[in-house]
């Protein structure tokens, strides 16, 4: 087995400068862009809060911000996320999501990857997994983010029953995103807490990889307690990754939905699993920095939008501007 202590380090590019022309100036230069190829598609199949960042209000913006179109299959749309909040109202869209499928099939939509998070029944649990079939591309991705629990607990929502729904379900993912809470539910093993150390870590995404999915990349995993990131495991190949970042004090919600996301655009546009995982580590880490400096109230979610236009120029949809050139 191949095991790599991964240290990737991003290109981080300032925002466009006035010395360097401007906004207005890099758009001007860039309006001839030729070789324009079709953005990839993605179906997101998570619920919608007004309020708090997470799930979709994350997905969307982070995925066009990386050149991926995204199309939003809510499974429910609520005030706020539950998080902290109470009072919040929820609407559920059950009995929508089969047809919203259908109808995409009608047309003749066809997307490179299916994603999938928070589900809030065990009705969307079957419902996912037939849409899986109904919109899967042969050579397309499906990546499943396990929602279901944190710090050796699952949600209130959820039950045991749930949790082996969404382990069956895994068997149908190309990556799938645990934390090491949901590992243990998704495997039916006691949860530990850290610091692990590797062959914990490899034990566990070994084990995960046997429910079916091709990838794993644990999240929340440290091998000290000054660090917090992320292993992957690709059993195709075997090689075993970990990177990781300084800890930052807190617990700060939708931070998952990011490191997702980050992760599926990195792997849409062409990284190696490690690297993509290195990625979202930088840039979840990076967002959770932000908003422990301006002091927000951690229900609120992080400062993501700042650091959108360095996924921007990450993937060279907006590349620097040369004064040079001017």
């Amino acid at each position: 087995m191949s095991v790599q202590s991964f240290r990737y380090r991003a290109p981080w590019f300032p925002f466009l400068s006035r010395e360097s022309g401007g906004m207005a100036a890099g758009f001007a230069r860039q309006k001839d862009v030729k070789n324009v190829t079709p953005p990839k598609r993605v179906a997101a199949i998570h619920d919608l809060s007004g309020f708090g960042k997470c799930s979709l209000t994350e997905i969307l913006p982070i995925l066009a911000a990386s050149g991926i179109e995204c199309s939003a299959l809510p499974t429910a749309v609520l005030s706020t996320h539950t998080g902290g909040f109470s009072g919040f109202t929820y609407r559920d869209l059950t009995q929508d999501m089969p047809a919203m499928a259908r109808h995409w099939k009608n047309i003749g939509v066809r997307f490179d990857a299916i994603y999938t998070g928070f589900l809030g029944s065990e009705d969307q649990i079957q419902i996912v997994s037939d849409i899986i079939d109904l919109l899967g591309d042969e050579d397309g991705l499906v990546l499943i983010d396990p929602v279901m629990g944190d710090e050796g607990n699952l949600y209130q929502t959820y039950t045991p029953a749930m949790a082996r729904g969404v382990a069956r379900l895994c068997g149908k993912a190309d990556v799938i995103v645990p934390n090491l809470t949901e590992a243990a539910f998704l495997l039916d093993e006691p949860y530990r807490e850290g610091p692990y150390d590797h062959a914990y870590i490899q034990g566990i995404a070994r084990r995960l990889c046997a429910l079916g999915p091709k990838k794993v990349v644990l999240t929340g995993v440290y091998y000290r307690e000054d660090e917090l990131g992320a292993a992957t495991l690709d059993s195709q190949t075997d090689e075993f990754s970990f990177y990781s970042q300084k800890a930052v004090p807190g617990f700060y919600h939708g931070t998952g939905d990011i490191f997702s996301s980050v992760l599926l655009c990195g792997l849409l546009n062409g990284l190696s699993l490690p690297a993509a995982a290195a990625l979202a580590v930088d840039f979840t880490h990076n967002c959770i920095q932000r908003t422990y400096e301006a002091g927000i109230d951690q229900r609120f979610g992080v400062l993501f939008e700042q650091a959108i236009p360095r996924l921007i120029q990450r993937f060279g949809l907006f590349p620097p501007t040369d004064p040079q050139s001017r």
